[in-house]
């Protein structure tokens, strides 16, 4: 399959990460946002949705305050290359593994939408992004949350989205 390389102006083929929280600045309200390391800036991201083929399920360890913290990677693919980082153990990564567990075919979109809960939470709904139909689960605190990672990462290994073509191989 050929294809078409769009010449110009374009953003390297680094990967665009989006941060889960809830949270205000400037009176924008938003529930994930990039963060600009160097200059030490939040941008808030206004759109609670991301489409695309999820390639990769990482977990990644991060020092913040000087302690260690698991962090969930969930490597998609779209317009560009996103990774949406969460902290392992909060409720958006929770709600994204139980129903992403129950996909069976990782060659289509989907749609993984952040939720505003009560408070400073976020969930995640996951959605067939064809039919627009959630991928609902049921909540389960007390799951095997690394048997699941695990799972849904043979399934990606196994259906390798061949046919996708909007970026190269995610390589870590």
């Amino acid at each position: 399959m050929i294809t078409e390389i769009k010449l110009g102006l374009c953003n390297p083929p680094e990967p665009i990460y989006l941060y889960v929280k809830k949270g205000e600045l400037s009176g924008e309200y938003y529930l994930w946002y990039n963060y600009d390391i160097n200059n030490k800036i939040t941008t808030p991201v206004q759109q609670t949705g991301l489409t695309g083929y999820i390639s990769e399920l990482k977990l990644t360890t991060k020092e913040f305050k000087d302690k260690n913290n698991i962090k969930l990677d969930i490597s998609v693919r779209a317009d560009e290359i996103y990774i949406v980082r969460t902290g392992s153990e909060t409720n958006f990564a929770k709600s994204f593994l139980l129903a992403v567990s129950l996909v069976q075919d990782f060659s289509k979109p989907l749609i993984i939408a952040a939720t505003a809960g009560e408070g400073n939470v976020v969930f995640c709904n996951l959605y067939d992004a064809a039919t627009k139909t959630r991928i609902g689960s049921e909540w389960n605190k007390h799951a095997n949350w690394l048997a699941i990672i695990d799972s849904v990462q043979t399934k990606l290994q196994t259906s390798k989205n061949s046919h996708i073509v909007s970026g190269e191989p995610i390589l870590f």
